[in-house]
C-alpha cells in the first residue's frame, strides 16, 4: 500500500500528472486489448478506498472516466475490481450529475452491463435521480430513463433497496485496510506482479480454515494462478472426497490430471486420466458434451509432453477416444497433431492436421460476411 499512497499523494498535488494514469492501449499475452496504465490507476484507487476526501471528487471522476474508457476499448478485460471501486467511490459523493458517468461505465461492455449495479446510477437518491434525468436534455436521457424505471414508469429501485445496497458496498469496500478480506490482498498482489506477497496472503488466509470444498477450491485456484501446480494438485486431490456424483468425480479427476501434468508429474497425470475415464463410464452421454471433449484434449496434452513409452500409451488412448467423441473443436485437433508429431506418428499427425485445417475453414466460413 505504500506505493499506492505515494501515487495518490502525487495525483493530489497536481492534475498535471493525471494523464499518466489514463487508459493506454496495449496488448496482453493472448493478443487481447488491455490497459498499459491499469496497475498505476489501480494503486491510486486502492489508496482512495482507505483515504478519500471531499476534495478528491474531480480526481475520482477522472479515474472513473478512464475506467469506463478502458472497459469500452478493451472489453475482454470485463468489469474488474478497479471499475467497481471507482464506481463505489464516485457513488459516495452522491452527486446527481454523475448519473451519466455511471451510465457510461455500465454500458462499456457486456460484463459491465450485467455486473455494474444499477444502484450506482441512483446514488444521489431515487426520486432525485429520476427527476434530474427526466428534466435533462442529455443525449442518453431516454435510454437512461428507460433503464431506471419499470413499465409503469416507476423506479426500478426503492430508497430502501438503495440503502441496503449501499451498506453492502461499504462492507465490500471497507474503509480500514485491516478489515479487508485477505483474498482481496492476494488478487491485488497478483495484479502488481508480486507473487511472493500474494503467497504470503494466501498462507495467511488458509490458517485455521476448515479443509472443506470451498476452501480447497479457492486454494487450488490461487495456487494454480501462482504457478504452484504441485501444491494445487495436492489441494485438488484432497477435494476428491467432495465429488457428489460420477460427473463431478470425472471433472475432478480431469482437473487433477491437468495440474499434475503442469507440475511435471506425468505418471500421476496419467493415473488421474484413467480414473477420469472410469468415472465417465457412469456418465450418460458424456461423449456429446464439453466434459468429454475436454477429456480428449487433456489426453492429447499429456501425450505431447509425457515422453518415452508413456507418451505412446497415452497417445493411443487419446487417439481411440477421439474417434468416439464427435464435434471436437479446433484446439483439440491442434493438440492432437502436435502430440502425434511428438510421438513420431507422421500419418496420424497429418490426419489431425487435415481435420484441424478443415475445422478452421468451417469456422472461417461461419464467421464470414453475411453470417450472424
Amino acid at each position: 500500500m505504500e506505493s499506492a499512497r505515494r501515487e495518490l499523494a502525487r495525483a493530489r498535488r497536481s492534475s498535471a500528472g493525471w494523464p499518466e494514469l489514463r487508459y493506454q492501449h496495449a496488448t496482453d499475452a493472448d493478443g487481447h486489448a488491455c490497459d498499459g496504465n491499469a496497475v498505476r490507476r489501480a494503486r491510486v484507487l486502492w489508496a482512495l478506498q482507505y483515504d478519500h476526501r471531499a476534495e478528491d471528487l474531480a480526481l475520482v471522476r477522472w479515474l472513473a472516466g478512464q475506467e469506463a474508457r478502458c472497459r469500452r476499448e478493451a472489453p475482454s478485460q470485463g468489469l474488474g475490481e478497479e471499475t467497481e471501486l471507482a464506481g463505489f467511490l464516485l457513488a459516495g459523493y452522491r452527486r446527481v450529475q454523475d448519473v451519466w458517468l455511471h451510465w457510461e461505465i455500465k454500458g462499456a461492455n457486456f460484463d459491465t452491463w450485467c455486473g455494474y449495479d444499477i444502484e450506482h446510477l441512483f446514488a444521489a437518491g431515487v426520486r432525485t435521480t429520476i427527476a434530474f434525468v427526466r428534466d435533462s436534455g442529455h443525449a442518453d436521457r431516454d435510454d437512461v430513463l428507460e433503464r431506471l424505471t419499470d413499465q409503469d414508469g416507476e423506479p426500478c429501485v426503492s430508497e430502501e433497496d438503495l440503502a441496503q445496497w449501499w451498506q453492502g458496498r461499504l462492507s465490500y469496500f471497507p474503509a480500514d485496510p485491516d478489515a479487508e478480506d485477505p483474498l482481496t490482498w492476494i488478487e491485488r498482489a497478483k495484479r502488481v506482479g508480486d507473487a511472493v506477497l500474494a503467497r504470503h496472503w494466501l498462507d495467511r488466509w488458509t490458517v485455521g480454515r476448515p479443509r472443506d470444498a470451498a476452501t480447497l477450491s479457492q486454494l487450488r485456484y490461487q495456487l494454480t494462478d501462482l504457478g504452484a501446480f504441485a501444491e494445487a494438485a495436492a489441494a485438488q486431490r484432497e477435494s476428491l472426497v467432495f465429488a457428489g456424483d460420477a460427473w463431478d468425480l470425472a471433472s475432478a479427476w480431469q482437473s487433477l490430471a491437468g495440474l499434475e501434468r503442469q507440475a511435471g508429474n506425468q505418471h500421476a497425470a496419467w493415473d488421474a486420466l484413467r480414473e477420469c475415464g472410469r468415472a465417465l463410464d457412469d456418465v450418460s452421454g458424456w461423449r456429446e458434451v464439453g466434459l468429454g471433449r475436454s477429456y480428449v484434449m487433456e489426453l492429447f496434452l499429456l501425450a505431447r509432453c509425457a515422453g518415452g513409452e508413456l507418451a505412446d500409451v497415452v497417445f493411443a488412448e487419446a487417439d481411440r477416444r477421439a474417434r468416439e467423441v464427435p464435434r471436437l473443436p479446433l484446439v483439440v485437433f491442434r493438440a492432437a497433431a502436435e502430440a502425434a508429431d511428438a510421438v513420431g506418428l507422421r500419418t496420424r499427425a497429418q490426419h489431425y492436421r487435415e481435420l484441424r485445417d478443415a475445422e478452421r475453414r468451417r469456422l472461417d466460413g461461419d464467421n464470414g460476411p453475411g453470417r450472424s
